[in-house]
């Protein structure tokens, strides 16, 4: 069996081979590098629209509210009032769709 499609694959011309090459590659730039490349994307816009008041969660899963926004860094308020720096690309999503998303994944 091993021989037939051995022998299929030598008969076949160059350019089956480089059309399945080019089919692969479309299928990854459709399904794995271009939805990362749209998610960074939308990660960027919201860490620049994030404003002092909102609360939002870390990549580590600290709750917080922005106390104060930076150049390249939030400070965010925790409970009893601590106030810890974080780098901007270190802030995940706004708390209100963590919630949202737990929900949905306990439901």
């Amino acid at each position: 069996m091993f021989t037939i499609i051995l022998q299929a694959q030598s008969a076949s011309s160059p350019w089956t081979s480089a059309i399945f090459m080019v089919l692969i590659v479309g299928i990854f730039y459709f399904f794995m590098i271009r939805p990362q490349q749209k998610k960074a994307k939308d990660q960027k816009k919201f860490v620049e629209s994030v404003k002092k008041g909102d609360q939002v969660v870390t990549i580590g899963g600290a709750h917080g509210r922005v106390a104060e926004v930076e150049s390249n860094y939030f400070i965010l308020e925790f409970e009893r009032g601590v106030r810890i720096k974080f780098l901007k690309s270190s802030v995940s999503m706004e708390s209100t769709k963590s919630v949202t998303e737990a929900d949905k994944t306990n439901n």
